[in-house]
């Protein structure tokens, strides 16, 4: 049995160059865009920031060559402004140039975008979420350019400031922080469910 792009019942996408040349339905309602706001467009649009563009752009470059698959965590923007986190599967047809040809699968999660004024700054939160897919110091440092004792010392910080004692306290305050519903008010029952790996 075969099934087309559009008949996945999970948010999905066809890219050249990081241009979106298909996708679903389920993906241009998890952005609230229709397909054709969406098609030949740069995933760019898709993202709080341009930077945000860029450093993923520049992770997934050094993890999806020689036919490897990636996946991280990030934030999105829907076409309204609304800010959220999902978890995204890639893998490219092209071993020798990732990006000439890939396929990404997007997994809305529940998790807070933000942490309340200033708990916590965008690098740890890009710290902290690495640090719930189980990577090591190391590797966070080597994804973000930065050094095994500059890690090191934001998750000191971290840790510190919520009062945790290890790496596994730290994870489970992050899964619990409350996220905001439709009215932007806190809920305080929603927490976040972690990691759901697609492969594709």
């Amino acid at each position: 049995m075969r099934f087309a792009l559009a008949d996945m019942p999970v948010p999905m996408a066809y890219a050249t160059h990081r241009i979106i040349r298909d996708c679903n339905v389920a993906f241009a309602d998890l952005f609230e865009r229709e397909r054709d706001e969406i098609i030949d467009r740069s995933f760019a649009r898709l993202y709080p920031r341009v930077s945000d563009f860029v450093r993923i752009g520049q992770m997934w470059s050094m993890h999806l060559a020689g036919a490897r698959q990636y996946y991280d965590e990030r934030i999105m923007k829907t076409a309204g402004g609304r800010r959220f986190w999902c978890a995204v599967n890639g893998r490219s047809r092209t071993p020798d140039n990732p990006f000439a040809e890939a396929i990404y699968c997007f997994q809305p999660m529940v998790r807070p975008v933000d942490e309340g004024p200033s708990l916590l700054s965008e690098r740890r939160r890009q710290i902290l979420t690495m640090v719930a897919q189980g990577k090591t110091n190391g590797d966070i440092a080597a994804e973000l350019a930065l050094s095994r004792r500059t890690v090191e010392a934001h998750r000191a910080r971290m840790m510190r400031r919520i009062g945790v004692r290890n790496a596994a306290e730290l994870i489970a305050w992050f899964a619990r922080q409350p996220v905001p519903s439709d009215d932007g008010n806190w809920d305080e029952g929603s927490t976040s469910p972690g990691r759901v790996p697609f492969i594709v």
